[in-house]
C-alpha cells in the first residue's frame, strides 16, 4: 500500500479532509497529514488568503519539503488548492516520490521554479467552472509531467466547486463527483502501489 502526504488547501485542515485521509486509511494506505498552520483553519477563503500571504509562499514551500524529506522513500504526494502546489513542489524536489495527486488546480512549474522528475505519474482533478481554475497553469503542469515522460491523467468535472471533494465545505461539495475523483485517485494509488 502507498504512504501518502496530503497537503491541505488555503483554509487549512479542515474535517473534509481527516475524513479523506481516515478513508485512505481505510484502503490501508499510511497517511500523514501535512498541517502548515499548526492547527488554524478558515471557512472563507479572504482571511485565509491573509494569513497564507503572511506566512509566505516560500516558508510553505520550505516547510513542505521538510515534512516530505522525513517521509519514506515512494510516497505519494496530494494536495488540494495551494496545497496541490505543495504536492508538485515537494514531487520534484524529494527524491524517490512516487506519484503525486492535484485537486482543485495545480501551479505552473516555471512559477515554482521547478523541473519534473522523470517518469513520475500524476493526476489533476478540477471543476470546469471552478472560479480559481488557472487553464494555463493546469496545461503547464500536465505538459511538465509528459515532457518528463511521466503518465499524466487530467480528470474536468462539471460543476464549479473548488474544493468540490470537501464534505466540510459545503457550499462548494459535490459528492457525485467526489466520488467519483476519489476512485480515480484510488486506482492510481493501486497502479503505484502495484
Amino acid at each position: 500500500m502507498a504512504t501518502i502526504a496530503v497537503f491541505h488547501s488555503v483554509l487549512g485542515v479542515k474535517p473534509g479532509l481527516l475524513e479523506a485521509a481516515d478513508m485512505l486509511r481505510s484502503h490501508r494506505h499510511t497517511v500523514h497529514v501535512i498541517d502548515q498552520y499548526n492547527g488554524r483553519v478558515f471557512d472563507d477563503y479572504d482571511p485565509a488568503m491573509e494569513h497564507m500571504e503572511g506566512i509566505g509562499f516560500g516558508a510553505l514551500m520550505a516547510s513542505a519539503l521538510a515534512a516530505g524529506g522525513e517521509l519514506p522513500p515512494g510516497f505519494v504526494t496530494l494536495g488540494f488548492s495551494n496545497g496541490a502546489g505543495m504536492a508538485q513542489y515537494v514531487a520534484a524536489n524529494v527524491p524517490a516520490v512516487a506519484g503525486a495527486v492535484m485537486s482543485g488546480g495545480a501551479i505552473d512549474p516555471a512559477y515554482l521554479e521547478i523541473t519534473w522528475p522523470q517518469g513520475i505519474p500524476a493526476q489533476i482533478h478540477t471543476t470546469v467552472d471552478d472560479p480559481w481554475r488557472e487553464q494555463e497553469a493546469i496545461e503547464a503542469a500536465a505538459a511538465a509531467v509528459a515532457a518528463a515522460g511521466g503518465a499524466i491523467e487530467v480528470f474536468d468535472y462539471p460543476g464549479a466547486g473548488h474544493l468540490f471533494a470537501d464534505a466540510s465545505k459545503p457550499d462548494e461539495y459535490q459528492p457525485e463527483e467526489a466520488e467519483l475523483m476519489w476512485s480515480r485517485v484510488l486506482d492510481f494509488l493501486s497502479r503505484i502501489d502495484g
